[in-house]
């Protein structure tokens, strides 16, 4: 029974900066400052005062960076700094004060983590940017510069011992940066849902790990024509076992919501209900497993209004008692499919499988 509904109101934490708005991207760039504008006008109307934890983020020591990234690749995004506008990939510009924003967008989710650990929330939201999971330790890419999970679950497992480290990917593009990262350990359990017709056009159903990560990445490609019920469905039936078996220590999620039908990226057919529902089933998990650390973080989404939105639906199930625990999983025949194929190909690791 997890503490909102045993009657100990749950303790929940945002990260958040007007730093972060200093990432200038260009006017019709889709990763714009606006995004996280439109979030933080929200968290001002929807949950005043008290309601949340508010938690300023700090620049991480450099060495924290290279637990993940080459010395080389910050050495570049620091320089940055000597530039108007520059670019670090094709689709990621940057401006004088994008190394701050990034660095902090790190920063957020570690300070985010120790807030956790120390106890000072039960739940934390990093609400910064630029986001993180395409960025790969010697690249930007996709909108990513530094992976800021990726660097947090490293962190979390050097300074704090963490061995099993689950990192839930609910965007609608694949995280190739955190599943590159990550493919050879067991240490974390990278779990994605995408569809595999949008950047970066990888994460296939086959890719489940190598060597000691054999079996501990689960790619889930999804048509773009599931609706809120059915995704919800995969995840019950997929997402329930993962956790119950690798009974993870931390819970990182890798929160994009440009799988949001207005989205102008995405494409696909849910609302902002889904994500809601989603946070519901995770924090029912989650109970079963003694509450571990739960911590997460700002991907894509590219429609303010609608971003703004699904955090909304994050964050009042996180906040109220049974808020969105009306919803309903529907089972269909595409779905079916979906779930059949990820378990006949995982049956053979017996990681997460019975």
């Amino acid at each position: 029974m997890n503490n909102q509904r045993s009657g100990v109101r749950r303790q929940i934490a945002v990260v958040r900066d007007d730093r972060y708005f200093e990432h200038k991207t260009g006017h019709i760039h889709p990763e714009h400052p606006r995004r996280l504008q439109a979030i933080y006008r929200m968290l001002d109307t929807d949950f005043p005062g008290n309601t949340l934890i508010h938690i300023e983020p700090e620049p991480v020591p450099l060495e924290y960076l290279e637990l993940i990234h080459t010395p080389v690749y910050i050495e570049k995004v620091l320089k940055t700094a000597d530039h108007y506008f520059t670019s670090l990939a094709p689709d990621t510009p940057a401006s004088a004060k994008t190394y701050l924003a990034a660095w902090l967008a790190v920063g957020g989710c570690i300070t985010g983590l120790d807030a956790l650990i120390s106890g000072q929330c039960d739940v934390c939201f990093s609400l910064g940017r630029p986001p993180g999971h395409h960025a790969l330790a010697d690249r930007a890419g996709g909108f990513c510069i530094f992976n800021n999970l990726g660097v947090t679950a490293r962190y979390a497992m050097k300074q704090h011992g963490f061995q099993r480290i689950l990192i839930i990917d609910w965007d609608i593009h694949h995280g190739n940066g955190l599943h590159d990262l990550f493919y050879e350990e067991k240490e974390v359990l990278y779990f994605s849902s995408h569809d595999t017709l949008l950047y970066p056009y990888t994460g296939d159903w086959e890719e489940t790990g190598r060597g000691q990560g054999k079996g501990y990445t689960v790619n889930l490609p999804v048509p773009r024509k599931l609706e809120d019920k059915e995704i919800l469905y995969l995840y019950q039936k997929i997402l329930g076992p993962v956790v119950r078996r690798y009974q993870p220590e931390l819970i990182l999620v890798s929160a994009g919501f440009d799988a949001h039908h207005n989205d102008p990226i995405g494409r696909s057919r849910l609302t902002e209900q889904v994500f809601g529902w989603l946070t519901c089933l995770l924090l029912d998990l989650r109970a079963e497993i003694s509450n571990p650390p739960l911590l997460f973080t700002l991907e894509g989404g590219y429609h303010p209004r609608s971003l703004a939105r699904s955090v909304k639906a994050v964050l009042k199930a996180l906040t109220e008692d049974d808020h969105g625990k009306n919803f309903s999983a529907e089972k269909t025949g595409r779905v079916e499919k979906i779930i059949k194929k990820a378990l006949k190909i995982h049956a053979r690791h017996n990681v997460w499988t019975k």
